[in-house]
């Protein structure tokens, strides 16, 4: 029998954190991500499930929106990703599948992103270096897309900082870049 053991996207046994200056980046392995896409025909019905799933509003156009045990953030039109912690939903994917039925098309990607959370004072300056975001005019519940050193990532104003989301495969480059960011910044 094999002994397997999970690593992160960077390859630890445990999630790395960089302090550098007033800012903090943090590997965050531990979130279950799978995307919800209303089927042709059904949009309300999907939009109308998925509040109820989330026990809060759906997210509206480049947002994001937080409920008591799982949070999404709109992507497109009708199309959200549903973002909850692994340890209580591993199995998000099948669950909301169940509970959307036949109204929306729903895709396991909990291993298809790394996300790192921003954290400290200045992160507006951070991120003025590495995408076209202009992060001080985003509040709190904001959710785009932009492309950081030539990868395409979502980037998430939450209560506590930043969230960035970026292709698992490519998680050392996306590493790479917010820390030498931080590192030219700071």
């Amino acid at each position: 029998m094999h002994d397997l053991a999970p690593l992160t996207a960077l390859a630890g046994t445990t999630p790395v954190q960089d302090s550098i200056g007033p800012v903090t980046i943090t590997e965050a392995p531990d979130w279950a991500l799978a995307s919800v896409a209303a089927r042709l025909g059904q949009e309300k019905a999907c939009s109308t499930a998925l509040a109820s799933v989330l026990g809060a509003d759906i997210p509206g156009v480049a947002a994001h929106t937080q409920g008591p045990a799982m949070s999404a953030f709109w992507t497109g039109p009708h199309i959200w990703i549903v973002e909850a912690p692994y340890d209580s939903h591993e199995d998000l994917a099948a669950m909301l599948s169940a509970k959307l039925g036949e109204c929306a098309s729903v895709t396991e990607q909990s291993d298809a992103w790394v996300r790192f959370d921003v954290t400290g004072d200045g992160i507006e300056r951070l991120f003025e270096r590495l995408c076209n975001l202009d992060l001080a005019k985003l509040g709190q519940g904001a959710a785009r897309r932009s492309v950081i050193e030539h990868l395409g990532c979502y980037v998430i104003r939450g209560t506590e900082g930043i969230h960035v989301y970026g292709p698992r495969s490519s998680a050392q480059s996306l590493h790479h870049a917010l820390t030498s960011a931080a590192r030219a910044v700071f």
